[in-house]
């Protein structure tokens, strides 16, 4: 058996059962609808990120460069629509509403991205003549062999650059070298596979979009201001993102490189459809907390027949049509989410200094520093799912494993180490010693930029240019420890230091300085991109020299960020103006035995 599958059963009941616990004893109900519901809906999205930029690589034959900066494009677009859905769910239709639709949207994407269509073919042009390029496997199981007489020849890259035909003989119909520049690869993609492809990542997007802000928005709902367990609630929450995601990584991985694209993907699509039924069934346990703010408005007809809530959802589902136009070009993308920055900035200047007092103008003056912080540590750590995972499949010796499963040691790292970090930052909290946001975010980034460090440091391990497995291990673990200082207290702190009326467009912009991070990320990653045929790397060793080269300039930019953010905290943390403290009138909130919140005053 897969030694992931064996290591995640282990895992899973070791850590999953004191979070039960927690979620029964600690919290209130809702957050466990929550954490299945999301559970759910990562799986889906991990489930397909795993193994996309494989997808992209092989499937469409995309170079390094563009499949890197159409992944970037599509996950750019993932956390950018969360500023709509954010501002309709305020205003509108309630976070409840927002989420069961978006559910509906994600399902619709998932399930169409098992529509795979005809893998792309390949041919190499030489002297007027083309040659099949046979093309079996998918991701690190990947052969590809030019066919020449019939018979199929391995092949590889030359020191200038050129292409090498293994088993020439000669007088041959090629050459055994081939200069740069010689030869030409022409690929044919299946415009129907491609185009379905697009419309289903715009159906994710859209879905999201409506999704993503609002459910974590539910969960700082349910704790009163205050709280002491909200850190602690929502890093049980991050736990069964992770959770989700582990499995993704793990079976739709599995079943992408054994069985096709479509299982993989399939896979998916079911995992979201779970999330759906668990959030409609457990819709009483939300305590009426997450309903419209002015039902009577959404239910007002506005074009005949149709009232406000019924134009939403045909405005969401028209909304897919620029979506598909949009995430084909990675420089509309670009512009579009410059576009939506400054607006998002412009909005939030003009809110501070004409609805704001000085408290709260700083607290949100806190919150911005904190989302810059995001962009900063999410641009480095989203390299998961394109450069590490190519990485991964080219240049690690990965033993029995997939290099789809290696996306699922930063979830495994967040099911082992969730629960203590909830208990962690419950201790702290509890005795008013939680660390500021800001010194928690430099400790983040400083483990970011480590975890490339340290592979960097270590490259004298590699034998034939792959990494030992334990290495890459590493990395992911550093990663994790960052992220666990960083993002379930970033998503707390936003619903904190946010002021109420925009608390839902205010988690709509931490999500999109992860659109930021995503989209920068895809371009970074591409530029550390290497030649291939038929989605099989040339140059092993050129593959390595690169990486390495961009892992180290990632590090040293994690950490120089993590200095500056560390040293900022000792003067910027009086902004936050006690958002960690409760009211006056409820200084103490304790739980009952049956979990219900129960307050005492002091």
């Amino acid at each position: 058996m897969n030694p992931i599958l064996l290591i995640g059963i282990a895992v899973t009941l070791v850590t999953g059962l004191p979070v039960l616990m927690q979620l029964l004893r600690n919290h209130p109900r809702g957050l466990i609808i929550l954490f299945f519901a999301e559970m759910w809906e990562r799986f889906s999205y991990y489930g397909m990120r795993g193994i996309l930029i494989f997808y992209l690589t092989q499937h469409l034959l995309f170079d390094d460069s563009v499949a890197g900066a159409q992944y970037g494009s599509y996950t750019s677009l993932v956390y950018l629509l969360p500023l709509i859905g954010g501002l309709l769910a305020d205003r509108y239709l309630g976070t409840r509403k927002a989420v069961a639709f978006g559910a509906l949207l994600l399902v619709a994407g998932h399930g169409m991205m098992a529509v795979e269509g005809t893998p792309a073919k390949q041919t190499l042009i030489y002297a007027g003549q083309s040659y099949d390029v046979d093309i079996k496997g998918r991701m690190e199981e990947r052969q590809v062999r030019v066919m020449i007489a019939g018979q199929p020849h391995e092949f590889g890259a030359t020191a200038d650059g050129g292409l090498e035909v293994k088993n020439m003989a000669p007088g041959g119909p090629l050459p055994a070298v081939m200069p740069k520049g010689s030869y030409e690869l022409k690929n044919q993609v299946d415009p129907f596979g491609k185009n379905a492809f697009y419309l289903a990542v715009a159906l994710i997007i859209m879905g999201v979009g409506f999704l993503k802000p609002n459910i974590s928005t539910i969960v700082g709902q349910l704790y009163p201001q205050g709280d002491p367990r909200r850190d602690s609630g929502f890093t049980l929450y991050y736990y069964g993102i992770n959770l989700g995601a582990f499995w993704a990584s793990v079976l739709c991985g599995w079943l992408g490189t054994s069985l096709g694209w479509w299982a993989g993907f399939g896979l998916a699509g079911v995992g979201m459809a779970a999330g759906f039924v668990v959030f409609v069934l457990g819709k009483k346990h939300l305590e009426g907390k997450a309903e419209p703010p002015n039902p009577e408005l959404l239910k007002q007809k506005v074009v005949g027949p149709l009232n406000r809530e019924g134009l939403i959802y045909l405005g969401g589902v028209l909304g897919v049509i620029p979506v598909w136009f949009l995430v084909q070009s990675n420089q509309l993308v670009g512009w579009a989410l410059g576009i939506s920055t400054i607006a998002a900035l412009a909005f939030i200047v003009v809110f501070m200094a004409t609805q704001c007092s000085k408290i709260e103008r700083e607290r949100m003056m806190l919150a911005l520093v904190l989302v810059f912080g995001s962009v900063v540590f999410f641009t480095l750590f989203e390299q998961a799912g394109t450069s590490l995972n190519l990485f991964a499949a080219r240049n690690v010796d990965l033993g029995s494993i997939d290099a789809a499963q290696t996306q699922s040691f930063n979830a495994g790292f967040i099911l082992i180490f969730a629960p203590i970090f909830a208990a962690m930052w419950a201790y702290l909290g509890a005795r008013k010693r939680m660390p500021n946001p800001t010194l928690t975010f430099g400790l983040g980034l400083l483990q970011v930029g480590l975890g490339f460090l340290v592979v960097v440091w270590a490259q004298g391990l590699a034998v034939d240019y792959k990494m030992p497995l334990f290495m890459l291990g590493l990395l992911y673990m550093l990663h994790t420890t960052g992220e666990l200082f960083l993002s379930p207290v970033g998503l707390s702190q936003i619903t904190k230091l946010s002021v109420a009326k925009v608390v839902s467009f205010m988690m709509a912009v931490w999500f999109l300085a992860s659109s930021i991070a995503q989209y920068v990320g895809g371009l970074i990653a591409g530029a550390m991109g290497t030649e291939t045929v038929g989605g099989q790397v040339l140059d092993p060793a050129a593959a390595f020299a690169t990486s390495m080269d961009g892992f180290n300039k990632l590090g040293w930019a994690g950490v120089g960020c993590g200095v500056v953010f560390v040293a900022a905290s000792f003067f910027i943390k009086g902004w936050a103006h006690g958002a960690d403290q409760p009211p006056v009138e409820a200084q103490l909130v304790t739980p009952s035995v049956d979990g219900e919140q129960q307050a005492a005053r002091i």
